[in-house]
């Protein structure tokens, strides 16, 4: 009996452990990026990806981000402690120790770079590049206000990563898919940022909103979703594989723009989470939706 009870402690020490992890590095956001790099994949092997590179590439994402992610909680841990939005985060609560999540981050960005390796040459020289990025990105709030577009610039690793893994180069489509995730990522990482504006302000941290007002911020964001959305159009036309599907997508994305854009407003930023978060959520489920169907049928 005494066994029995200390094997249930422990498989509910795990879970909660695993529950807090998950919390910590944000599984919930991954299709962020993992929508990109979907249909990058997809066009830059025709629609017929290979199983093993469909496989490597996922093993990569997965490690970059979520090593991304619990290298950000890291970096951000004292800045979190002072924040009451993020004061309840696991490592200002301590729930999960620092090094516990550093060791954890060395695991997560060695799982992508042999996933790298595995891929080919080009990308296993590119990876320490793409590891930089990601640490880099959680340092840029202290002194740049274009940390947003750093965000994107590192998120959209993903398509740009993919396209490279099937076809060893670059070329105009990840190009243009790359942009379109940096700003799409910096558009709504502008929203989400609005609401600590008074906060950054106070602790010398750097943010759009911080430097130019809410107000403004949210134009600037409006007009990266625009340049976002441009820039899938231009996808789509270089694309064999894409066609009614995808430009039908691309009609529901700009309408959820829009709804995004028209809930939040410097006076009403209630809803901020629901636009930066919950919308794009469903923003990259229409995108990954119509380009899967789009370049399988």
């Amino acid at each position: 009996m005494d066994l029995i009870n200390f094997i249930k402690r422990i498989i509910r020490k795990i879970i909660k452990k695993t529950s807090d992890y998950g919390t910590l590095v944000m599984f919930s956001h991954t299709i962020f990026s993992l929508s990109f790099a979907l249909i990058s994949l997809l066009i830059a092997s025709g629609g017929r990806p290979e199983p093993e590179t469909l496989f490597w590439i996922l093993v990569a994402f997965m490690g970059a981000r979520t090593g991304a992610n619990a290298i950000n909680r890291v970096i951000d841990a004292g800045i979190d402690a002072k924040n009451p939005r993020t004061a309840e985060r696991q490592i200002p609560q301590g729930k999960i120790k620092k090094k516990e999540v550093i060791g954890f981050t060395i695991v997560c960005f060695s799982v992508m770079v042999f996933g790298a390796a595995m891929l080919n040459t080009l990308c296993l020289i590119l990876s320490p590049l793409a590891i930089f990025l990601m640490v880099i990105y959680s340092y840029t709030k202290r002194f740049t206000w274009a940390c947003h577009l750093i965000l994107g610039i590192t998120s959209a690793a993903a398509p740009v990563g993919a396209w490279i893994a099937v076809t060893g180069q670059m070329g105009w489509i990840p190009f243009f898919m790359g942009a379109a995730n940096t700003l799409w990522v910096a558009g709504f990482d502008i929203i989400y940022g609005a609401q600590d504006v008074e906060f950054d302000r106070a602790n010398g941290l750097h943010s759009i909103p911080a430097r130019f007002g809410v107000k403004h911020a949210l134009n600037i964001a409006r007009f990266f979703h625009f340049g976002a959305l441009c820039a899938l159009v231009i996808v789509g036309f270089l694309a064999k594989e894409l066609s009614v599907i995808y430009f039908s997508g691309l009609g529901i994305i700009a309408a959820l723009f829009v709804l995004e854009h028209a809930i939040v407003s410097p006076e009403k930023l209630t809803n901020v989470k629901v636009a930066s978060y919950n919308i794009n959520q469903v923003i990259s489920l229409v995108f990954l939706s119509a380009g899967l169907i789009d370049c399988l049928i």
